[in-house]
């Protein structure tokens, strides 16, 4: 995406999730986004999934269109190359993405000595700086325990808060960066993790509906809570997820199933409105007897044929393999996707940005390890070939392969 964020350099610093989607996202409207590592890799570098050779899917994946530097950050030299990496100067410069400890020398406080106007924005746990993970956050979100039929809480593989975080680390470094093209300021942004958690359960009105109506959203299956919607088995052994949240939809459900009819008899009977979602959530297990049948006899093949062009909400359940080899919106078909050549991994289907801007550019391959040092010093620094041979040969610095 050239020309759009192209002048921004941020300063990736950072290992897992949030932050290194933050600084993805980044990368992937244009900036250029230098991810500082240990020599060696960080805590993260070979968590699972790995390709046969031992390469980190999961790090690839998060790492694409970046730059990759490997210092030797448990040296002073190493940490002064960072220092001066991420305190360089020039407009668009300065700024730091960070879900590591801030301390020492990569302090705000201590990196705005060699550049006032530096823009940190810096991950925690809590926001009392204790440390806490998605998985610690998510067990006290409230939604285990609303999840699945009752009785034990169920924890979801999505690292939900995670995801959210990273993306509000971009959003707030570009309001950070907007900020300071206007007074000139730097700051110290910090966002925990507990709190995304927390801004959603709020947002979504549960705190309120505690507080309110001192009632507790319980554990209700596959149902839609407050709406109709549910899971069906089909007669081929799949299961598919419908539902309506408009009256258009929910007609659209009768009719496609041949079962306007009978559905409508449910309302009077139960004495219920149909056209109302509280009223087809309160109809549900009638509804569903109703339905069932009818998915039971039908496969996956023909319930798709039956919803076509009706504007039922459906999707099959599927598991990672079959999104993979059936679902069509995962493959080139879809202007997200492109086929990269990923070292150490192979030919791979790989995303680039979701949004759908017209300069979208296509996905890159994340780099190998320490595979920008030489050219991020030289560029950035000024650095001389010379100078940077010597830091190899004192072991400060490291290009890929090396360790």
């Amino acid at each position: 995406m050239q020309g759009f964020l192209s002048d921004l350099r941020v300063v990736e610093v950072s290992a897992f999730i949030a932050a290194p989607i933050g600084g993805m996202t980044l990368a992937q409207m244009g900036a250029e986004v230098i991810r500082i590592d240990p020599i060696g890799g960080n805590i993260d570098y070979r968590r699972w999934p790995l390709a046969p050779d031992g390469t980190s899917l999961y790090w690839t994946g998060l790492n694409k269109s970046k730059r990759s530097v490997a210092l030797a950050l448990h040296k002073p030299e190493g940490r002064e190359i960072a220092r001066a990496l991420i305190c360089a100067p020039g407009e668009g410069k300065g700024i730091l993405l960070t879900n590591l400890p801030a301390s020492g020398w990569m302090s705000h406080e201590a990196l705005s000595k060699h550049r006032e106007d530096l823009i940190m924005l810096r991950l925690t746990g809590n926001h009392d700086g204790s440390g806490a993970v998605d998985y610690t956050v998510n067990c006290a979100s409230g939604f285990p325990t609303a999840t699945g039929p009752g009785g034990e809480p169920v924890n979801h593989v999505l690292p939900a808060w995670d995801i959210a975080a990273g993306l509000y680390l971009s959003t707030g470094l570009l309001g950070a960066e907007r900020a300071r093209r206007q007074d000139g300021r730097g700051r110290e942004v910090t966002l925990a993790l507990s709190d995304v958690m927390l801004a959603s359960v709020a947002t979504l009105g549960y705190v309120a509906d505690v507080q309110v109506n001192n009632a507790v959203r319980p554990p209700m299956g596959n149902d839609l809570y407050g709406a109709w919607g549910r899971d069906f088995p089909t007669a081929d052994g799949r299961r598919v997820m419908v539902c309506a949240i408009s009256n258009r939809q929910w007609q659209a459900v009768g009719k496609a199933t041949g079962l306007a009819e009978k559905i409508a008899m449910i309302g009077p009977m139960l004495e219920v409105d149909l056209n109302d979602e509280g009223g087809r959530f309160a109809a549900r297990h009638a509804i569903n007897a109703v339905l069932a049948p009818w998915f039971a006899r039908h496969s996956l093949a023909e319930i798709g044929e039956a919803f076509a062009g009706t504007g039922v909400l459906w999707g099959p359940y599927q598991d990672f393999a079959q999104l993979v080899r059936e679902d069509a919106r995962c493959s080139t078909a879809n202007p997200m996707f492109t086929e990269i050549d990923q070292p150490g991994v192979g030919r791979i289907l790989a995303p680039a940005l979701p949004l759908g801007f017209v300069e979208r550019a296509p996905a890159a391959p994340a780099p190998r390890l320490g595979q920008d040092t030489d050219q991020v010093l030289a560029e950035v620094l000024g650095l001389t070939t010379s100078a940077i041979g010597k830091l190899h040969d004192a072991g400060t610095i490291a290009g890929p392969g090396e360790s």
